[in-house]
C-alpha cells in the first residue's frame, strides 16, 4: 500500500516490515514489533522495537496534516527535523532522541526511543501533576537553545530557511486567526511583520509540554520540524499558552499552573545574558497572547477544551489585548485576575 504520491505508509506493519529489511536498516529475518503512536497531526509515527534490545521512533511527515480544517506543509520538513535532531544533540546532549537515518525520498526519519519508563508531559499536567522544579527545568532548557548562536554562529546560516514555521505556525496559528477574530486582526498582523523581522536566535518552535517526555526526572525534547533562526520570543509565548490553558481547564490546580509559569519564566530568563533577555521579554507576552488565542480559534484549538471553553478564554485573551507593553509575569497576574472574576 503506497500514498498517491507514491510513498510507503509507515503505519502498514507489512509495508513498514519489508522496507526496513530491504533498505538493510535490520537484518533480513529480523521482526521487530511495530506499533503506531498516536497524538501528532503533521506526522505518521511509529515504534519499532528491535529483538536486540534496541527501539527506534519513526516519524514520517504528511503533506497534509490531520485537522478538521485544511492545513497543508511541504513533507520535506522531515529533513528540517533531521538537522534540527543532529544540532540539539550536541547543543542539549543527553536531551534529545539520538539520530539513525533519514530518508530523504520517503520523507522518513529515524530516531532512539525514549529510554522506559517515561510519561508524556503533557499528560501528567492534564492529570493535575504539577512540579514547579520541571517547570523551572523546562525554562533552563530553552534558555540553552537560545543561547547555543552564541557559541556557535553557524546556525544562522544553517537555520535560515523559515518555510516550515510559516506553513505551520505563521500561518496556521497567527494569519488564519487573525481571519477567524477580527478584533485581534490589527494585533496579529502587525506580530506576523515583528516575527519576520527579528533573527535573534535558534528556535524550536513548537515548544510545548506535549513534545516533553520525562524519564529519570530529565526531560527529554521531540519534534523540530519548525526549527530556524528567528524570534525566541515565539518559544516563550507558544509554552506559555499552555499553562494558562491548563489553568482555566483545571481551576483545582490554578494556582499551581501559575506557579508554574511563572517559575518557568524566571527560571528561563536567569539562565539568559542580560541583553537577550531583554530582547525576549520585549516581545513574549503579545507572543503569549497570541498563541493563546491561537489554541482558541486557529487551524489546531486544544483538543481537551470545549467550544463554550474556548470562548469564554478568547473573550479573556481579547480584553487582555487591549494592553500594551506588558511583560509576561504582568500578563500572568492580570490573566490569573480575569479567571478569577469570571468565576464570581
Amino acid at each position: 500500500m503506497t500514498t498517491e504520491a507514491g510513498r510507503i505508509n509507515i503505519e502498514d506493519p507489512a509495508v513498514l516490515l519489508r522496507y526496513l529489511r530491504g533498505q538493510a536498516l535490520i537484518n533480513s529475518g529480523e521482526s521487530p514489533r511495530l506499533r503506531a503512536l498516536a497524538g501528532g497531526v503533521s506526522n505518521r509515527t511509529v515504534l519499532v522495537q528491535r529483538e536486540s534490545g534496541e527501539d527506534w521512533v519513526l516519524k514520517q511527515a504528511l503533506a497534509k496534516l490531520r485537522v478538521e480544517v485544511d492545513w497543508f506543509s511541504a513533507p520535506e520538513r522531515i529533513h528540517r527535523e533531521a538537522a534540527g535532531l543532529r544540532w540539539l544533540g550536541r547543543i542539549i546532549p543527553g536531551q534529545v532522541p539520538q539520530f539513525v537515518f533519514a530518508d530523504e525520498q520517503q520523507h522518513i526519519l529515524g530516531m532512539s526511543a525514549a529510554p522506559q519508563p517515561h510519561q508524556n508531559w503533557k499528560t501528567a499536567l492534564l492529570a493535575g501533576k504539577t512540579s514547579i522544579e520541571q517547570a523551572q527545568d523546562f525554562g533552563r532548557l530553552l534558555a540553552k537553545i537560545h543561547s547555543a548562536a552564541d557559541c556557535r554562529p553557524e546556525l544562522r546560516d544553517e537555520f535560515a530557511d523559515r518555510r516550515f514555521f510559516e506553513e505551520l505556525r505563521l500561518e496556521p496559528y497567527y494569519s488564519y486567526t487573525a481571519s477567524q477574530v477580527p478584533d485581534a486582526r490589527d494585533f496579529l498582523e502587525q506580530l506576523i511583520a515583528d516575527t519576520r523581522a527579528r533573527r535573534l536566535a535558534l528556535v524550536h518552535g513548537d515548544y510545548s509540554p506535549k513534545n516533553i517526555l520525562i524519564a529519570a526526572g530529565k526531560l527529554i525534547l521531540l519534534d523540530f520540524e519548525v526549527i530556524h533562526f528567528g524570534d525566541p520570543a515565539f518559544d516563550i509565548g507558544f509554552s506559555c499558552a499552555h499553562f494558562l490553558a491548563k489553568a482555566s481547564f483545571l481551576p483545582q490546580s490554578r494556582t499551581a499552573f501559575m506557579q508554574m509559569a511563572r517559575a518557568y519564566w524566571r527560571a528561563y530568563c536567569e539562565s539568559l545574558t542580560p541583553e537577550m533577555r531583554a530582547a525576549v521579554a520585549d516581545q513574549a507576552a503579545r507572543h503569549t497572547l497570541a498563541c493563546f488565542l491561537a489554541r482558541m480559534a486557529g487551524r489546531s484549538p486544544l483538543e481537551y477544551l470545549d467550544q463554550t471553553q474556548r470562548s469564554r478564554l478568547q473573550a479573556i485573551a481579547l480584553d487582555l489585548l487591549a494592553q500594551d507593553n506588558w511583560e509576561p509575569q504582568t500578563l500572568m497576574e492580570h490573566y490569573e485576575a480575569q479567571l478569577g472574576r469570571r468565576d464570581e
